[in-house]
């Protein structure tokens, strides 16, 4: 189980580690960073920790990404996943990449298509400081149990196929608070949830003019 702490604190990932949990995903690079940095102070004991950088990731974000991160699981070009080769540290290990593919064609996801995935895959698979370790998807909200879930062996027959054509891949990231028992029952090995452990989310503040 992936948590994802955007817009909480550091304060309550520590709760969370306390509890038990070691994976957390981060939508904002920003925000992400900040936070990976705080929880890595001097004299704040630090406990085993993997970060996800799992949202939209533009060009002139890679860097930190590529500096600070575990895993990325937003990569849908092949310009981002050279830029994240290029930029990460030969001091770390490879970073661990999944290919966010837009499943059923949503209007509002990124994504690769289903068409153009199996190229993508090749080509980050020749990258050398990237690990190519599966697929994320974030599906259009679905009505029912049945339709959430026919959307998510979509995804898994794509995970299949490219299993079936060499690629060694273990991950299938896919289900949120709201559709994880959908995934899970099509095959999801990760799930990223934020409300569920965190709680409904800080109201942002607008100003009023």
């Amino acid at each position: 189980m992936l948590a994802v702490s955007k817009t909480f604190g550091p304060d309550a990932v520590r709760q969370a580690q306390a509890a038990g949990q070691r994976c957390f995903g981060e939508n904002y690079v920003q925000e992400g960073v900040e936070k990976i940095l705080a929880l890595r102070e001097p004299g704040v004991a630090s406990m085993p920790t993997q970060w996800h950088c799992i949202g939209p990731l533009q060009s002139n974000k890679t860097r930190p990404v590529a500096t600070h991160f575990d895993w990325v699981q937003s990569v849908d070009r092949l310009k981002i996943a050279e830029r994240l080769s290029e930029q990460r540290p030969e001091a770390l290990a490879p970073l661990q990449v999944c290919l966010q593919v837009n499943v059923d064609g949503g209007l509002t996801k990124s994504g690769v298509t289903p068409v153009e995935l199996p190229a993508l895959a090749e080509a980050v698979s020749r990258l050398p400081n990237l690990r190519l370790r599966g697929l994320m998807c974030i599906p259009e909200p679905a009505p029912t149990f049945e339709a959430q879930r026919a959307v998510f062996l979509q995804a898994r027959a794509l995970f299949d196929q490219l299993n079936a054509d060499g690629f060694a891949l273990d991950t299938l990231s896919m289900g949120m608070s709201d559709d994880l028992e959908a995934a899970v029952s099509a095959g999801s090995t990760m799930v990223r949830v934020g409300r569920a452990v965190f709680g409904d989310r800080p109201l942002k503040l607008t100003s009023v003019a």
